[in-house]
């Protein structure tokens, strides 16, 4: 101790400069480690942005706030741009819905086996068979087939969904004064009821397709008079604009009998 200071002004507080010293740089430290918490969640609400308008894009998630989309700068989407946002199980599940109206819709025509309603790869296939639709050979149908026609026209109508008409036959080959072959058969079938769908204005021209598939497409073997039968139909399925794969649990598999699932679907 310098004996030059007297003792009264000796003081034991130094330590607190070095106190405040470490206080400051522990606030510092802090302050560093602040900024980079938050450029870590700027980056992490970037990837979650990112992956959010990947699934979108995809279709997997749908639009839930359509404020936000507007806020972001978004714009509105079309019909078809807000059903490719629906969700898989959205759709299967209308679909499912569709089925059990016609189910009760046509309870007469189910119960007699001309109409037959079963989930497929690509969607809801309401088939018609040619015993309840069509006289052998010919691709008109009859007379007494058109009010069916009109009540499932009725109820796809009021839908978003297309419709996809695909004419079948067995494979006994044919030759009449008006078609050569089983393809032609086929396709007029299928031409012709999209021609009744549009004639009676229930379904928009837009949403219809027809196509012919001659006996290259069967659902039963043809091998007995009533796979044949079976085989000879015009189905008519309910498919949604964006392209979804039905092949999952409860659906058929891709098989010689894919339209064929159990009831409890």
């Amino acid at each position: 101790m310098n004996p030059r200071v007297p003792r009264s002004r000796v003081t034991h507080d130094r330590w607190l400069v070095s106190y405040a010293d470490f206080i400051t740089l522990l606030f510092g430290f802090f302050v560093v480690l602040y900024a980079f918490a938050r450029a870590d969640r700027n980056k992490q609400q970037q990837v979650s942005r990112a992956i959010d308008s990947a699934f979108r894009s995809m279709g997997v998630m749908p639009d839930a706030d359509p404020a936000a989309s507007s806020r972001a700068g978004a714009q509105p989407a079309s019909p078809v741009a807000e059903e490719k946002m629906l969700a898989p199980m959205r759709v299967k599940d209308d679909l499912n819905r569709i089925r059990r109206d016609l189910s009760l819709l046509l309870s007469k025509q189910v119960a007699d086996h001309s109409v037959s309603l079963e989930m497929g790869r690509d969607g809801l296939v309401i088939s018609l068979r040619e015993a309840g639709f069509f006289n052998s050979g010919s691709a008109t149908p009859k007379p007494e087939a058109l009010p069916t026609l009109r009540q499932i026209a009725a109820e796809l109508g009021a839908t978003p969904y297309d419709l996809r008409i695909e004419g079948h036959t067995d494979n006994v080959p044919i030759h009449n004064a008006e078609f050569d072959s089983n393809w032609e058969l086929s396709a007029a079938r299928a031409t012709r009821i999209a021609r009744q769908f549009v004639e009676m204005k229930a379904i928009p021209p837009d949403r219809l397709s027809a196509a012919g598939y001659a006996e290259f497409h069967p659902v039963a073997g043809n091998d007995t008079a009533w796979g044949r039968a079976e085989n000879r139909r015009v189905d008519l399925v309910v498919l949604p604009r964006a392209k979804i794969d039905f092949a999952a649990p409860g659906a058929a598999p891709p098989s010689g009998e894919w339209r064929k699932v159990t009831d409890e679907n």
